[in-house]
């Protein structure tokens, strides 16, 4: 089971990551 949360957490994290680059593309422009 604790992998599971961890492979869950890896998701969130990218999910965060690519927010944060949508972000600073809008910046840039």
């Amino acid at each position: 089971m604790g992998s599971v949360k961890k492979k869950r957490r890896k998701k969130i994290a990218k999910h965060k990551r690519r927010k944060q680059l949508r972000a600073q593309r809008h910046k840039k422009k």
